[in-house]
């Protein structure tokens, strides 16, 4: 039988993973595994059956991604390996143990013309090879398992790995003149809070209030990457000169969606949560950097 106090961290080397691993020590009632690519390999069914099997986990939270956007348009077959195939063996696992499977997924499932937050059951159409995969993911978790939970989340950062702020920081610091893209609409998620939420799923359906389906979250309001770089730029106290420009610009191997402001009413109403304003979430970020150096 398995322990509802049991909670396994897929993919825990990442910015979300390593968040988790700090909220944890909050967390003392439940034990948390954490396993990177060495420890499981998830999409290798028979060691995911096996691990599941010997430890009965309540919880499985998958923050396992192929999230190398560019590269995975000549890598496909690895991104869908990955984003896809991984995801629906935890998922079929999960439903033979009994564990609740959490799964990560990206606003990059949308097509990016919308003009409207973007709301669960909205269309989805993603522009590039990254996003295909990622639906792909979605699709086949709650096919394999319904009882599974799906969380698209958008522009990530963190204290910890490579992430828009981190970059930003330390080119604001390097350089006198910065040109950034300015036509692409979404809100950041501060991968802290995006963990604080997940915990608060755990909890709620410990308590019997069990979610199931795709949820869509980030931190509330809506930016630019030139307004976002614009706002680091304020809180370190930069001399950088940022130039806003079009995508164009800067053309990439993947096409980027232009809009993917997520609607977050239904994980709001689902947990009676308020979600912080992406500017406070970006300012406690940058202000534990700087006290702290830049994390791994």
């Amino acid at each position: 039988m398995v322990s509802r106090k049991k909670i396994l961290v897929t993919g825990a080397n990442g910015q979300l993973g390593n968040e988790l691993r700090e909220l944890s020590a909050v967390y003392p009632e439940y034990k948390f595994y954490f396993a990177g690519r060495n420890t499981l390999d998830i999409s290798e069914k028979n060691a995911v059956l096996n691990f599941f099997e010997e430890h009965k986990f309540g919880y499985c939270i998958n923050c396992a991604a192929y999230t190398a956007v560019d590269k995975a348009e000549s890598e496909r077959e690895l991104s869908f390996l990955v984003n896809a195939t991984g995801p629906a063996i935890l998922a079929e696992v999960s439903g033979i143990t009994g564990t609740k499977l959490i799964h990560i997924s990206t606003d990059y499932v949308y097509n990016g013309t919308d003009h409207n937050p973007l709301k669960e059951d909205g269309a989805t159409g993603p522009v590039n090879v990254y996003g295909q995969s990622k639906l792909e993911g979605e699709r086949l978790v709650c096919t394999e398992n319904e009882e599974s939970l799906v969380i698209r989340t958008s522009w990530v950062y963190s204290s910890y790995g490579k992430n828009f702020v981190k970059t930003m920081m330390r080119l604001l610091s390097e350089k006198d003149e910065l040109n950034v893209v300015a036509d692409q609409q979404g809100c950041p998620t501060y991968a802290a809070d995006l963990a604080d939420v997940i915990m608060a799923i755990i909890d709620a359906d410990a308590g019997g209030n069990k979610l199931s389906g795709i949820y869509n979250y980030a931190n509330s309001g809506v930016t630019t990457w030139y307004d976002f770089a614009v706002l680091i730029g304020e809180l370190t106290g930069a001399r950088c000169r940022i130039n806003p420009v079009k995508s164009e610009a800067y053309p990439t191997p993947a096409v980027r969606p232009l809009y993917s402001v997520l609607d977050t009413s239904k994980i709001r109403a689902a947990l009676d949560i308020e979600i912080p304003f992406w500017k406070d979430s970006v300012a406690r970020c940058v202000e534990r950097l700087r006290g702290g150096g830049l994390a791994g």
